[in-house]
């Protein structure tokens, strides 16, 4: 088995939180599932959801049935088993706020009345944004046309659209490419390197030897979308040095280390 490894990476990132409704909207601490296959769909040229959208706007127009599935990037890649490893000592990246004023009349609801006074008005917003993100990805080779795709482009430093880290305001950086071997790990009884779903109660190992400070960090985080509106479904992911006694499915092991893939 083999696949294809890359570091992600960026100077911010920011994967808003959708139910958030305070004057700040926040962050996902790590680059979710849905959003690293919304980046590798950008590299290869594939539809989001503002293709989807204007492909449905079209349909409605001319009175046709609407395209009730995914956006292009999910529908062909949600297949894909991905591992995603925080490059971090604990797997926690610094966070900052960062204010935006926007004063366009529809961002503004006294500004959009009063077309003659919008220059008066502006709307303040606050976004939590990540510090200098890095992650360590991996994507398993399934034999499939996306992959092969995926890995021509990474390899080749060749992309259709510009790759992001959830939103326009943060380029991401794509390097150290490669393709390594893999092996699945089927002994119960020890360590995960990366993210990995949570599928215990409680920890009963000990953490490494060699680590000074254990640490177990954890988040309900985006794992899919669902179908019918295309909300988030959420898994609990857990980085930590502890040993896990309970190894989960499709974890393989790279270079002394274990790589859980989701």
């Amino acid at each position: 088995m083999k696949a294809i490894s890359f570091k992600l990476s960026g100077k911010t990132a920011c994967f808003r939180k959708p139910d958030v409704n305070v004057y700040t909207y926040f962050t996902y601490n790590n680059i979710h599932k849905p959003a690293l296959l919304g980046l590798l769909g950008a590299v290869i040229g594939l539809g989001g959801y503002t293709r989807l959208h204007d492909e449905n706007e079209w349909l409605k127009k001319e009175k046709k049935p609407l395209n009730e599935g995914y956006p292009e990037f999910y529908e062909k890649l949600c297949h894909l088993k991905i591992s995603i490893t925080p490059l971090a000592p604990n797997g926690y990246f610094s966070k900052k706020i960062q204010g935006f004023n926007n004063s366009t009349g529809y961002a503004n609801a006294i500004g959009a009345k009063n077309e003659e006074r919008i220059s008066s008005y502006n709307l303040q917003t606050f976004e939590q944004w990540l510090e200098n993100p890095q992650w360590q990805i991996m994507i398993l080779d399934d034999g499939s046309d996306e992959f092969q795709k995926i890995s021509e482009y990474l390899l080749g430093g060749k992309s259709v659209f510009i790759p992001y880290l959830g939103k326009n305001d943060h380029p991401a950086k794509i390097d150290q490419k490669s393709v390594q071997p893999i092996t699945l790990l089927e002994a119960n009884g020890n360590f995960i390197d990366s993210l990995f779903i949570k599928n215990f109660e409680k920890l009963d190992g000990w953490a490494r030897e060699s680590d000074d400070n254990p640490y177990f960090f954890q988040e309900i985080s985006p794992y899919s979308l669902q179908k019918d509106y295309h909300f988030y479904e959420y898994e609990s992911l857990v980085f930590t040095n502890y040993e896990i006694t309970n190894i989960p499915e499709d974890t393989y092991h790279y270079d002394g280390k274990n790589y859980s893939f989701i």
